[in-house]
């Protein structure tokens, strides 16, 4: 049953419709006896549970009052286990909401024993873990529940919320959705800690949340002309030196023919000048200096 919230914390009408373009309300086909309570209904040709997107706004907004009751922002730590050849598709998302909220991300692989074992070098002790999917953070989840961590989850229809004091239901599974999730969930903090106003917009996009392939990235580069995919546009055409303009002594490889003489001409005659050189032109000088040499003896 959801509550009456006032109405400057009330769900807008862009909000829903961004939800919905992102897919926060397409559930999965299973559904877990402990997510029941924010079905809306079940659609009927493919079986895809619907995600209540009015508990998912009231659950985001509870996440956000205790993410800002939490004195020191790094005591939040934000999880996304990546599975064995799987997509980051939260790395991106939870690396921005922790420059933009200041908090602690720990993306990729979890070490087990970083909130229990004390002997660790990466060693944690978090004031609340915000876990991005239930079922691939089991670890960090169930180590919280050892230190009495409260947890907060993205959850699906089909993750058990064991150990899960905070639930947000959306779909944890889709890029755009879970990009979406962590850049509103952002934006109520920075909110409620009177950082951004109600009545702007915020200034952050979306699309900076979003993971983006690096092959797909590269080959849109490559399409659309684009230089490393950071929008500089190269003209290569012009990039490339007219081989006719160049002078001869500029060839890949080769050298000014005239100055080489010169050169060559220049150690010629340190060669025949010089006491350091092999050859010595007066015998007799070698000869006195070999009696010298004798005399000595």
């Amino acid at each position: 049953m959801s509550t009456k919230l006032p109405p400057s914390l009330a769900l807008r009408e862009e909000d829903v419709r961004m939800m919905l373009a992102c897919g926060v309300h397409l559930g999965a086909r299973n559904l877990d006896p402990s997510m029941k309570r924010y079905v809306w209904n079940r659609r009927a040709q493919d079986g895809v549970h619907i995600i209540d997107l009015r508990k998912t706004w009231e659950k985001l907004l509870l996440a956000a009052r205790i993410i800002v009751a939490v004195e020191n922002p790094k005591d939040v730590c934000v999880i996304a286990i990546q599975a064995s050849k799987a997509l980051p598709i939260a790395q991106r998302a939870i690396l921005k909401f922790s420059q933009h909220v200041g908090s602690t991300a720990q993306a990729g692989r979890f070490t087990p024993g970083t909130f229990t074992n004390q002997i660790q070098a990466k060693y944690l002790e978090p004031r609340v873990l915000i876990a991005t999917d239930p079922l691939k953070d089991h670890q960090p989840i169930t180590e919280s529940s050892y230190v009495n961590v409260p947890v907060i989850a993205f959850a699906d229809t089909d993750n058990n919320l064991r150990y899960v004091d905070v639930a947000i239901p959306c779909n944890n599974k889709g890029k755009n959705s879970i990009a979406l999730m962590y850049w509103m969930l952002a934006r109520e903090v920075l909110r409620l800690r009177e950082t951004i106003s109600r009545e702007t917009p915020w200034d952050v996009m979306v699309d900076m949340f979003v993971y983006r392939d690096t092959e797909d990235a590269d080959k849109h580069s490559a399409e659309s002309g684009i230089e490393g995919g950071f929008g500089g546009q190269t003209n290569y055409e012009s990039s490339v030196p007219n081989l006719d303009t160049v002078p001869q002594s500029s060839e890949w490889g080769g050298e000014d023919r005239e100055q080489g003489d010169k050169d060559d001409d220049n150690n010629n005659n340190w060669k025949g000048t010089g006491e350091w050189s092999g050859e010595h032109d007066n015998k007799d000088n070698l000869g006195n200096w070999d009696n010298s040499v004798v005399e000595e003896e």
